[in-house]
């Protein structure tokens, strides 16, 4: 039986549901990229302009791996979202098990080889030689954190699945606290090795108390030795929906690193601009981010109870809260993003001030846009349709690869800046006709299947 750490999104306020629990996840998403970003501006200031830009330099690299894990992990949490809206608790903790051998096997090939791989992908990227030692040491440190990584992400996205988006934030809240102080003490002796090492270290502490919690407040998550045994179709029913959603942030990511690979062609200068404006984007679109997880929660838990109305009525809230927030976005952006710049280098070139302005100009004129592909996708996503993020990952890796490939080299940085808006408009054309296709078949069976019972029914009587 569900205890009150649970929420049950399948009745009541759909706007309530989502407010109440994206707001907590976006609290989450927010100290999380602080701890990031404090990363970058603690480097920016210790170490120095070549320092930042080594550490932009690895950024869709990161994206691409690490956001690979991460999408794993929000995979399998979303089979646990269906089956405690399906009220299925046994099938819920054979899931959860499941998921935990899962992620064990996963982050031990994926650490091990791309660590032994960080440098050779960094010389593919074609990085400037003045940066590539930092950024290979930077690089692999995360790579070796991964098991640590997809710990924390499994641990909350368990949570999370089962409505509980707050408990999470906390323990991050402690992390992100850590994170910041183990940056000023490790940079000062370790150099840039110290923000890398102190992201480890904080997200294992974050992680540990996350699954230390969920064992003592969760009666519905203790896991009998029945519950532990490894099922094999349990683990095919996690990585058909997990590998897909992990692979949509790789596949964007590709496009990502084609586009990395022709800024670093521009030198040092133009990496730190976009590195720095990627942070600042970064954390402005944390509120799409929340808004993406929240759908995923909401519509896997309505999925499993056949709510196909409350899922319409879902999609309708989440679009007009990210609306909202897009045009507000744009306005603080369009007014003080300069003044943002500072945060990361005492004295910024004034090519760097006008190259991260420019950024972050485009790329929030286009916001709503990026606010779709969160909500959309993740909502199919948690209804179950999870090879279709492939797909719209693939029409933002072609976007990204294309502005890379051929727009960059001939018009230089603006289409490094318009090259995500391209990206999200692309998939947003794909992503909407989808919905909508999805939306009409399965009400169409629905009304199949209650057309089949009346008849039979009146056929007994």
């Amino acid at each position: 039986m569900a205890n009150k750490k649970t929420v049950d999104m399948t009745s009541g306020s759909s706007l309530k549901h989502i407010l109440g629990f994206m707001i907590p996840t976006l609290v989450g998403y927010l100290f999380q990229q602080l701890y990031s970003m404090a990363d970058t501006v603690i480097i920016g200031r210790f170490l120095g302009e070549d320092s930042l830009a080594a550490v932009g330099s690895t950024g869709c690299v990161n994206f691409m791996i690490i956001g690979f894990c991460m999408g794993i992990c929000s995979g399998f949490a979303i089979p646990i979202a269906q089956k405690f809206g399906a009220k299925d608790f046994p099938t819920m903790r054979k899931f959860v098990a499941n998921s935990i051998w899962a992620c064990i096997g996963f982050a031990a090939v994926i650490s091990t080889v791309f660590y032994i791989l960080s440098k050779e992908i960094l010389f593919l990227l074609r990085t400037p030689s003045n940066i590539i030692d930092e950024a290979h040491i930077y690089l692999s440190i995360l790579f070796l954190g991964i098991p640590v990584t997809m710990m924390y992400n499994m641990a909350s996205g368990i949570m999370r699945s089962l409505g509980d988006s707050r408990t999470p934030v906390y323990f991050l809240l402690i992390s992100s606290g850590l994170n910041i102080i183990l940056d000023i003490v490790m940079v000062q002796t370790m150099g840039i090795a110290g923000p890398a090492w102190a992201t480890v270290i904080s997200q294992l502490v974050s992680g540990l108390l996350c699954i230390l919690y969920m064992h003592r407040k969760f009666e519905i998550l203790r896991l009998s030795s029945s519950d532990m045994k490894l099922d094999m179709k349990a683990i095919g029913k996690l990585v058909y929906i997990g590998i897909p959603m992990g692979l949509q942030y790789s596949i964007t990511a590709i496009g990502s690193v084609v586009l990395q690979s022709s800024v670093n062609v521009l030198g040092s200068t133009y990496v730190a601009s976009s590195a720095t404006a990627m942070k600042v984007s970064m954390f402005f679109c944390c509120p799409f981010d929340a808004l993406g997880s929240t759908a995923a929660t909401y519509g896997g838990q309505n999925m499993g109870a056949r709510k196909l109305d409350r899922i319409g009525e879902g999609l309708k809230w989440c679009v007009v809260i990210g609306l909202v927030y897009s045009v507000v976005a744009y306005i603080v952006l369009g007014i003080f993003g300069r003044n943002l710049i500072g945060l990361f280098l005492e004295e910024p070139s004034e090519l760097l001030l006008q190259n991260t302005a420019l950024y972050l100009k485009c790329n929030s004129m286009f916001y709503f846009f990026l606010a779709l592909v969160n909500i959309v996708r993740f909502l199919i996503q948690g209804m179950g349709y999870s090879m279709i993020a492939i797909l719209a990952g693939v029409f933002e890796m072609v976007a990204r690869a294309f502005a890379g490939s051929v727009l960059v080299p001939k018009y230089g940085y603006i289409a490094a800046c318009l090259a995500s808006p391209l990206a999200w408009i692309m998939a947003d054309i794909f992503l909407i006709l989808t919905y909508k296709v999805i939306m009409s078949r399965l009400r169409s069976s629905e009304r199949f299947g209650r057309r089949s019972y009346e008849i039979i029914h009146a056929t007994v009587r």
